[in-house]
């Protein structure tokens, strides 16, 4: 993390740079608005403290700005911005067996006509069948549960990429 290029960005450049790490504006703002940070465990906090601050309608739009789960095509379309950092993490579904893909893609469909937004995990270090798996058994969690579940997942992955910046 490069503590001094967060806080002297211009307003446009510290907002990509915290738009990379959540897709949520509501976020972004609030970290924008809590710089300078004098250290990065106040930048932590400061990401904690405005994560719990969101609204459903805030960590949905942060779930819609990554692609689905070895969605390889998307990556490359509509998440220019981010795609270095989702192959990274999603590196884990590279080389997987077309099999193992084509199940991940159909459960990938079927959550998201659940519960209303895609499969969000914490990817990074996990492989595809891992990934197949924890999905399997979160499919049939009740839709509030799996809110949380979600949730908890994205404020991961957002602390990570947040600590890459």
């Amino acid at each position: 993390m490069n503590l001094n290029r967060i806080n002297e960005l211009d307003r446009a450049g510290v907002e990509e740079a915290f738009s990379s790490c959540c897709g949520s504006r509501s976020w972004a703002q609030a970290m924008i608005a809590g710089r300078p940070y004098a250290s990065e465990d106040e930048l932590i906090r400061q990401c904690e403290a405005s994560w719990q601050k969101l609204s459903t309608a805030d960590w949905l739009e942060a779930f819609a700005a990554h692609p689905k789960i070895g969605d390889i095509e998307s990556l490359k379309k509509k998440y220019s911005s981010t795609k270095a950092w989702a192959e990274q993490e999603q590196s884990g579904v590279g080389g997987a067996a077309e099999e193992l893909l084509k199940e991940l893609s159909a459960l990938n469909e079927a959550y998201e006509r659940k519960f209303g937004y895609i499969f969000i995990v914490c990817a990074t270090g996990k492989s595809a069948y891992e990934m197949l798996g924890i999905l399997k058994r979160r499919i049939d969690n009740p839709p509030d549960e799996e809110l949380k579940t979600a949730i908890e997942e994205q404020k991961k992955i957002t602390r990570l990429r947040l600590e890459k910046l």
